[in-house]
């Protein structure tokens, strides 16, 4: 049995990263993410769903949602599977977290925030080099001069790590070893060179959780267990039948053995909506 809990569930995840009693393990991961750039000192969590500003637009719901002492946006997602369009997606979400700093009236002169994207995925991009973290800035693109530093997108691919423990260099590194191994370490590494892993440590240890969040946990898990299962089915299907028309025939099959609307959406990337049609 395992003794941490597994962080790419959506209660581990959010345990770890999106809880105001341990914000200051978010502030260490983001420090250390973006180490020689700035140095967070202070964060704020904001509601997570962002409701339309117009009947008929479209609501916008993140994994965590903080903004820094400086008023810089942060958005920090995990996604365990591919989707369609995930790239449009993250431009989505992060271009309606800047277009909501408008402010009404005549005298705003368009002082944004930066806004950040962090985007943790289990599974690699396509058409694309695969590596463990990808920066997009807004550059020129003759001279790759950046242009704004008002928008950037950090893609970390957890698949194209791996590094044993002895070959972490960075904190940065560090952290993503912890998190790739977490389930399955007995100990957490790197306490005695970074403290803030003895403090996981302890935040991490199933034993810690309550009767509440160990009931939540639990069925977090049943549902991270499921969607690998249904996603392995889809992609052995798309693999034989072509991507789309793989996972359009893995709904179709899986909504006729009953499965939910929305484990087969999330396993599959396609829409409730598609799914109702098959």
């Amino acid at each position: 049995m395992s003794r941490f809990i597994n962080p790419f569930t959506d209660v581990g995840f959010k345990k770890i990263f999106g809880q105001e009693i341990n914000k200051d393990l978010l502030i260490e991961f983001l420090n250390d993410l973006l180490v020689g750039e700035k140095a967070i000192k202070d964060i704020t969590f904001l509601d997570k769903e962002l409701l339309p500003e117009f009947m008929g637009d479209r609501g916008v719901i993140y994994d965590i949602y903080c903004t820094t002492e400086k008023g810089e946006h942060f958005i920090v997602e995990m996604q365990n599977r591919q989707q369609i369009n995930f790239r449009e997606r993250a431009l989505f979400y992060l271009s309606h977290t800047v277009a909501r700093q408008g402010e009404k009236g005549m005298d705003w002169q368009f002082g944004l925030k930066a806004v950040y994207g962090v985007f943790f995925m289990n599974f690699r991009l396509e058409d694309i080099p695969h590596k463990l973290r990808t920066d997009v800035i807004l550059a020129d693109r003759e001279t790759n001069e950046q242009f704004s530093d008002k928008l950037r997108f950090i893609f970390i691919e957890l698949p194209s790590f791996t590094k044993e423990k002895e070959e972490c260099e960075t904190d940065f590194e560090r952290w993503i070893y912890v998190l790739k191994n977490m389930e399955t370490l007995k100990r957490l590494p790197f306490k005695a060179r970074k403290s803030v892993f003895e403090r996981l440590e302890k935040i991490v240890d199933i034993a810690s959780l309550t009767k509440e969040e160990r009931e939540k946990y639990d069925e977090s898990i049943k549902v991270y267990r499921d969607n690998l299962a249904v996603l392995g089915y889809a992609e052995q299907k798309g693999r034989k039948e072509g991507r789309t028309e793989g996972l359009e025939e893995a709904a179709r099959n899986l909504k006729a053995e009953g499965l939910p609307v929305d484990l087969i959406a999330r396993a599959t990337g396609l829409s409730a909506g598609e799914i109702e049609k098959l």
